[in-house]
Formats: C-alpha cells, structure tokens, sequence
C-alpha cells in the first residue's frame, strides 16, 4: 500500500458556498475508493475562486461603508482553508459512513513558509478578486497601496506575488495525524504564506501554487505518490491542435524537453508538470501522476492519466 498526496484543483470545488457543497460530494468518491484499498491518503486542494470571493466581499464591505474592516490576505486566505476542510470533511465522513469504514478525517490551517528573497515578490503576478475599471483600479492602487494590472482587456484586478513554498510549519502534526491513520486536509490553497522576521512568522499578502505546495508536502511526508487531479484525463502535446498527442508514460528528461519547447500554458498545464518534476527528480522510488478526477483510482494503478518517473 502507498502513501499518497493527492492535489484536488478548483474545477472539484466550484464557485460558490453552495455548489461546492455538491461538487466534493462527488470529488470524495474517488478519494475513499483509495482509502478503502489500504492507501494512505492526503489531500491538498486550490482555493482561487473561494479565496478571491471572501476577499472580494471584506472588500465591498470596506468600500461601502469604512466601518467595515479590510481584511488582510492571508487571513482570507485562512478562511478559505477552514470553510472549504469543512466541507470536505464532511462529504468524506458522510462517504466513510455510506462505505462502512470508522475513518477519521481533520483538516490543518496549515502556514508555508516562503523566502522573503524569492524574486515573485519583485514581479507580482497572481490576479485576484475582481475586476475593476481603471478609475477604481487608480483608486485602489492610492490608498490601499495594492498593485493592480489590466488582466486580457477585461479590466483591472490586484496582483500578488506566487513564492515557492520552503517549509510547512504544520509537518510534524500532519505526520502524527497520517501515522495514526487518520486523513488529513492540508496546504489548501497552496497553505497561508509567511516569512520568518525577527524570529517569528507572518503572514504575507501572496498566494502559493497548490501544485507546488503539494509536491512540497509530498516530499517532506516522504510520499510514495503525487496525484495531481485536474480537468483533464492526461497530459497533452499539442493542445487543442489537431495533431494533439497524450502522454502515458514519461521521464523527467523527456517532460523537461517538452517544457523548453513551451507546449505547457503557464497559468495551467505548466505548474503541474514543473510540481511532478520536482517531486521524482532524483528518486527513482517516487512517481507522479496528473489525471482526471474521475479516474483517480486508475491512475494509481497505472490505467490512466500521465505518470511521471526519474
């Protein structure tokens, strides 16, 4: 039996409190058909659409009426964790129940630690919230300090910076939780970004990559497998092209040569195969697997989805 992490990306999560209540009753059936097969299971899951809701809605608030309080990002972010452990909690106790296991289930807040020196901080690039006129945009870039850029002619968002994660503070109580065999949800949203300053962290306004975050986890918990779930069955050359092509199975060396020759979107495909990269490179024990959600069972048997090797 293996230890698994398995990365569930926003399309399993939906865009609002209610359609998400539907949407992981569904996203969890996969996931207990591990747990139910011996694996040890950990999920980490995005938050983009939750996240930039709860800070859209302090926003509006503050706007409305300045006795409102603005809400700092990484305390968004912190809820969005809590409210989206929430439901994934009990859609997985509610399945547990349904497949007659005893499973225990918690979700972590879970802090990443991130180097206050990664150039991400010089070049924000992580839009979030909504979108906003250039008046409002100037306005918002005056008196809040925020940096807000034109996102594809639609308008202007605010734009944060997206570090690597270095550490995750929460490994030890993770660790103890996965050994005495409970499932835990953690990193959700790629975890709460902070830095070590005068020999404490804090939180900083920038949003992590669930992809990387992931592969972080995975390799501190020392993970047989990486499961990245997204909306597609594999990886694909030549997307949306006629002379597309699928990939099974690959090596490191054969997905780093596809990645120079540019065939992976940046805010999509690319950050999953760089995550599974970082993973397996330089151990030949680990395999990383991008698939659908649908089919995350057979991608851990090897009847579906890109696995990635050493």
């Amino acid at each position: 039996m293996k230890k698994i992490v398995v990365a569930l990306g926003g399309n399993a999560l939906g865009n609002s409190p209610e359609e998400q209540i539907e949407k992981v009753k569904h996203a969890v059936k996969p996931i207990v058909d591990l747990i139910k097969k011996g694996h040890e299971v950990i999920i980490a899951h995005g938050n983009g659409p939750q996240v930039g809701m709860i800070n859209l809605a302090f926003e509006t608030g503050a706007m409305l009426d300045n006795k409102n309080p603005l809400m700092p990002f990484p305390e968004c972010g912190a809820m969005s964790q809590g409210y989206i452990g929430y439901h994934l909690q009990n859609a997985l106790q509610i399945e547990f129940l349904e497949q007659g296991m005893t499973q225990k289930v918690a979700t972590i807040i879970t802090q990443v630690e991130v180097d206050p020196n990664d150039e991400a901080f010089q070049h924000p690039s992580k839009p979030i919230g909504s979108f906003y006129s250039k008046e409002k945009a100037d306005f918002l870039e005056t008196t809040r300090g925020y940096i807000m850029k034109e996102d594809a002619n639609r308008g202007y968002r605010r734009v944060v910076p997206s570090p690597k994660p270095v550490n995750i503070l929460e490994i030890d109580i993770i660790k103890t939780l996965v050994e005495a065999n409970h499932t835990v949800i953690t990193v959700g949203g790629g975890g709460i970004p902070v830095i070590l300053k005068n020999n404490h962290y804090i939180g900083v306004p920038a949003v992590i990559d669930k992809d990387f975050a992931s592969a972080k986890l995975a390799d501190m918990l020392n993970a047989d497998m990486l499961i990245i779930l997204t909306a597609v069955n594999k990886v694909k050359l030549n997307f949306n092209k006629s002379n597309q092509i699928d990939l099974d199975q690959i090596s490191v060396l054969e997905l780093e040569k596809h990645i120079l020759e540019g065939h992976f979107l940046k805010g999509s495909m690319l950050p999953k195969v760089e995550a599974a990269l970082a993973f397996v490179k330089g151990n030949e024990n680990r395999i990383a697997i991008i698939a659908s959600l649908e089919e995350a069972a057979l991608a851990v048997e090897g009847q579906a989805g890109t696995t990635i090797r050493a």
